[in-house]
């Protein structure tokens, strides 16, 4: 049985910047071998739907913006960057950017986190107008489909992870 301390150093980076989420899967007791990516991704989707609001929010906080200023400046964790650059976020033009960075600011400022979008398969075109949609929604809703998205995002992490 893979030990405590070996399954949070491997997986507490799956969901952003969130180790105890793994150590709460791992404690809870849901972690099964043979390790799989479904298996994992179960034991901490249940984990983070388990967390408190608070807890749930701090986990929506500790994303990046999309093309933000810690992009620019490299501050991005290596699956962050990886997963920004696959949608070539990294390469945008001066108007994109000006416009990425708009929709940025508007969004924290209204929701209290930044947008969370799962981004692989993604173009910079899709996910424009993903966040011109979802600027738009409530906040209850627009927490639930950030946590949605935090999920798909810890999925296609351990995917790529097995």
């Amino acid at each position: 049985m893979i030990s405590r301390d070996d399954f949070v150093s491997r997986y507490g980076g799956v969901i952003e910047h969130s180790p105890y989420l793994a150590e709460r899967a791992y404690d809870a007791g849901r972690i099964v071998e043979p390790l799989t990516a479904m298996g994992v991704h179960a034991a901490l989707v249940e984990a983070f739907r388990m967390a408190s609001e608070d807890e749930r929010l701090g986990v929506l906080r500790a994303h990046p913006d999309l093309a933000g200023k810690l992009a620019m400046a490299g501050g991005l964790t290596e699956d962050s960057r990886k997963e920004q650059a696959g949608a070539g976020l990294d390469r945008l033009d001066a108007a994109e950017f000006a416009r990425f960075t708009e929709l940025n600011t508007a969004y924290t400022a209204k929701f209290g986190f930044p947008f969370i979008i799962a981004v692989k398969g993604l173009t910079k075109e899709d996910i424009l107008a993903a966040f011109e949609q979802r600027i738009g929604n409530e906040r209850q809703v627009e927490f639930e489909t950030a946590a949605a998205q935090v999920e798909r995002i810890a999925l296609l992490r351990l995917q790529a992870m097995f």
